[in-house]
């Protein structure tokens, strides 16, 4: 046997029985990789799929893999180290053998640290958060690359980490966004910087406790080498910096939609500004950009560039870099995405906002707003939500398996608030819906009004994900406004 610990990307894995559990995009990555790196590779998954063209490959290549129905009850004999997929929970029968034989458990990101080479070691900027995580490490990658770096966006959002690692040509930096499914199950991980932008109730049916949920997240912050960048409005993310066993030396660094403290970066008036790594933060702020620069005035939205710029100047990119990356940033689609504009109604996708906390930023960037909500609640309440927006509230528009927890939420919180119950029917899911959610969400809008798409809930009651949802949407908004 050949004890997998001791090993790295310049040593050889011959002799060590791989077993990665789960075979989607890090899941090939990393059998793929350790393949290569010459171990004994077996990947199981339980669903094929479009897996099948991929395990042909990787078993042309020597790799054994197992799909379909029980392929992941049992694990192999003599495995030396088993690499899981996030979202594995950890009671996950492969999981638990493990655990009880004593084999190692890595997670992709695991695994992709100890393949770093020690030759180049590109440092990690690393990025966690309830919401806003792709928009900052996407923020984070522009910054980067406009200050001369050969950066790229990886981990939860862009290339498998392993890839990008292992690829021959080295990066300079990597801007990296780690989800809490990911974090739980990496140990080693030493970031040059890191941020945890915002803790809200999430993932609770993945979770027992959201205590175990937040030190997950707080996990980012172990053995960070110069910056614990901390969201000031956030009292749970401070507590994280607080509790973390970082390098000799790291710094915590507020971020803040106010006026900053020296260290911090935040707002003056409407210009984005650093007193965190200037000479002269004891008496003044750099300029970095105006809000005017963003793709977006929302303050969730000012707080991601907020943070992305703190993980660059960490990291030394100099001011105009910052500015010049977040000019040119523009998000993904389905995040605070205006769709149409007709007879003074705005109408916004923000399907991307699939928990309560990501619903309820969006609904604070505008007033008045008519809310389409609803979807797989996946645990969580709306109280706290609805208590905080009903003022901004024209009407509400329900839809999907869930919409009867915010419903209750609104009766308690918001009785007068118009809301309309929008069934599925006896359309297939998601079929003929919007049509029917942009009718009654015009019905209750009045010129200046926004009608946003932020269901504070998953899709996958009706929809394959939150894409198609907001495409949906889409669709049906211009099947009424006309042209676009």
């Amino acid at each position: 046997m050949t004890d997998p610990e001791k090993l790295g990307r310049h040593d050889s894995w011959e002799g060590v029985r791989a077993v990665v559990a789960g075979f989607g995009v890090s899941g090939f990555a990393a059998a793929d990789n350790l393949n290569h790196l010459g171990a004994s590779v077996t990947a199981l998954d339980e669903v094929i799929g479009d897996k099948a063209e991929k395990a042909e490959l990787l078993e042309v290549l020597g790799a054994d893999v197992r799909l379909g129905e029980g392929a992941t009850a049992t694990l192999p004999d003599d495995t030396d180290v088993l690499v899981t997929s996030p979202g594995w929970r950890p009671d996950a029968p492969l999981l638990a053998q493990a655990r009880e034989r004593g084999v190692p458990i890595w997670g992709e990101v695991e695994l992709a640290w100890r393949l770093r080479d020690p030759n180049h070691d590109t440092p990690w900027l690393a990025v966690t958060g309830t919401n806003g995580k792709t928009t900052t490490v996407q923020m984070l990658d522009g910054i980067l690359r406009a200050a001369g770096l050969r950066s790229v966006a990886v981990g939860n959002v862009g290339l498998p980490i392993v890839e990008a690692v292992m690829d021959p040509e080295p990066y300079d930096v990597f801007a990296v966004e780690l989800s809490s499914f990911q974090l739980h199950y990496t140990d080693s991980m030493s970031a040059e910087s890191a941020a945890v932008l915002n803790i809200a109730p999430d993932h609770l049916d993945w979770y027992d406790d959201p205590a175990a949920y937040a030190a997950d997240k707080g996990r980012i912050y172990h053995n960070v080498q110069r910056a614990c960048v901390y969201n000031v409005a956030d009292l749970a993310t401070e507590r994280l910096v607080r509790e973390a066993d970082v390098v000799e030396g790291a710094r915590a660094i507020g971020f803040t939609l106010g006026t900053p403290g020296v260290g911090m970066v935040g707002l003056v008036d409407d210009l984005l500004v650093d007193r965190a790594f200037i000479e002269q933060r004891e008496t003044t702020a750099a300029e970095l950009c105006a809000i005017a620069d963003l793709a977006s005035p929302a303050p969730h939205f000012i707080a991601n560039a907020l943070a992305a710029a703190a993980l660059a100047r960490a990291h030394g990119v100099p001011q105009t870099a910052v500015r010049d990356g977040l000019r040119g940033f523009r998000p993904d689609g389905h995040r605070i995405a205006l769709v149409a504009e007709r007879d003074g109604v705005a109408w916004v996708d923000d399907s991307k906002a699939t928990n309560a906390a990501a619903a309820q930023s969006s609904l604070q960037a505008y007033d008045p707003v008519v809310w389409i909500a609803g979807g797989l609640a996946k645990g969580a309440r709306f109280d706290d939500l609805v208590q905080a927006v009903r003022g901004r509230l024209r009407g509400v528009v329900l839809l999907g398996a869930d919409r009867s927890v915010i419903a209750d939420a609104l009766s308690r919180h918001a009785p007068d608030v118009p809301v309309i119950d929008v069934h599925a029917g006896e359309t297939g899911p998601g079929e003929g819906v919007m049509d029917r959610v942009v009718t009654a969400a015009a019905d209750l809008a009045r010129p200046g009004d926004t009608v946003l798409l932020a269901p504070g809930c998953a899709s996958m009651d009706m929809f394959a994900n939150y894409g198609e949802r907001g495409d949906r949407f889409a669709e049906a908004v211009h099947r009424r406004t006309g042209p676009h």
